[in-house]
């Protein structure tokens, strides 16, 4: 079966600052891998992507590099409310991180997000890590400012709750949810290889978010890679590889009668493109073997990280090949696009 490409709004590419984790060909390779010609990625590398110099610096690396079309977010940071305004243009849009991630960005004073939702332009996307509470007052800031606001990795029911609830009363909210909140709970894995954000929940949030699909704008993976020394060391960092398992999980819900293969695209193509204003490409698409059934395993995955939450999990759906303008790029567990094949995306 033939798809178009999948676009996915949040990965982490770690470079610069962290390459031994992953770096833009190895991080676009697991994209081509999992289907996805389009990622849109975050900016808390290091150094963090928060001013011009910062963003045309990562935007060289990725040019130079990617091996699928990219896109790239400018960092809120305490200091760059006007320079992020003005970067608009040339992002994905802006990332405010209010609580507790990986890396460098975090705005702890209210009024930060104030100036940085006002300044920030009214027909470009304005993203938010933001969980419980701070979710309540992301939404409520927004709301005062005139921003649409779009929810990362939307997790638990609380939040799902609270985004159904925004919807119904107006608020231009919309919202993604990653595989690894859909399909794990807490209990699923054990000490730093359970370690993400936000973390994992109970059953009763993964059910909530399955009952509240249609309060889900987008599946994004939260790609946040890191090496499995790392995760089993004594102090693990959070973040999960995730562009290589997404497909065939979801694939595999849609065998079960979780969801259509009509509600899987929709958030993995149509809904990215309208939120984030991420255009088509020509003469791209994804050929899909539906009914393959496989194993999953960090063994033989395109990612440095070389591990996955969901290691030995049977999943039924392989990609075996992508056509990227036309070129074959991906082709039966292999990479056949150069380097500096991915094109840098007009938003």
């Amino acid at each position: 079966m033939r798809i178009p490409g999948l676009i996915d709004p949040h990965v982490h590419m770690r470079e610069p600052g962290a390459t031994h984790k992953e770096d833009w060909s190895s991080g676009t390779a697991a994209a081509l891998a999992g289907g996805f010609t389009q990622v849109l990625a975050m900016p808390n590398t290091d150094p963090p992507v928060v001013d011009k110099a910062s963003l045309a610096h990562v935007g060289a690396l990725a040019a130079a590099n990617a091996l699928c079309d990219f896109g790239l977010y400018i960092g809120a940071g305490p200091d760059n409310v006007t320079t992020a305004a003005e970067l608009a243009g040339q992002s994905a849009g802006i990332k405010l991180y209010l609580d507790q991630t990986y890396g460098p960005l975090r705005l702890e004073d209210m009024s930060l997000w104030q100036l940085h939702m006002q300044a920030w332009p009214k027909d470009r996307p304005l993203v938010v890590h933001a969980e419980g509470r701070t979710l309540a007052a992301a939404i409520l800031v927004a709301a005062l400012a005139d921003r649409p606001l779009h929810v990362a990795h939307v997790a638990t029911r609380e939040e799902i709750t609270l985004v159904r609830a925004a919807k119904k009363r107006g608020f231009r909210v919309s919202c993604e949810v990653t595989p690894h909140h859909l399909f794990l709970t807490k209990d699923d894995l054990h000490g730093g290889w359970g370690e993400v954000r936000p973390r994992l929940g109970t059953r009763a949030d993964v059910d909530a978010l399955w009952e509240n699909l249609a309060v889900i704008d987008c599946f994004a993976t939260d790609h946040a890679p890191h090496t499995a020394l790392e995760k089993a060391g004594p102090n693990p960092p959070p973040g999960f590889p995730g562009l290589e398992s997404a497909l065939p999980l979801l694939l595999t819900a849609v065998h079960e009668g979780r969801l259509t293969l009509e509600d899987m695209l929709t958030r993995m193509g149509e809904n990215v493109r309208r939120i984030f204003g991420v255009p088509t490409q020509p003469e791209t698409w994804v050929e899909l073997d539906l009914d393959h059934k496989h194993t999953l395993s960090g063994q033989g995955m395109h990612s440095k990280a070389g591990w996955t939450p969901f290691e030995g999990w049977v999943v039924r759906g392989l990609v075996r090949k992508v056509v990227l303008r036309g070129q074959t790029a991906f082709e039966d567990g292999m990479i056949l696009a150069p380097p500096g094949s991915g094109d840098r995306i007009k938003l």
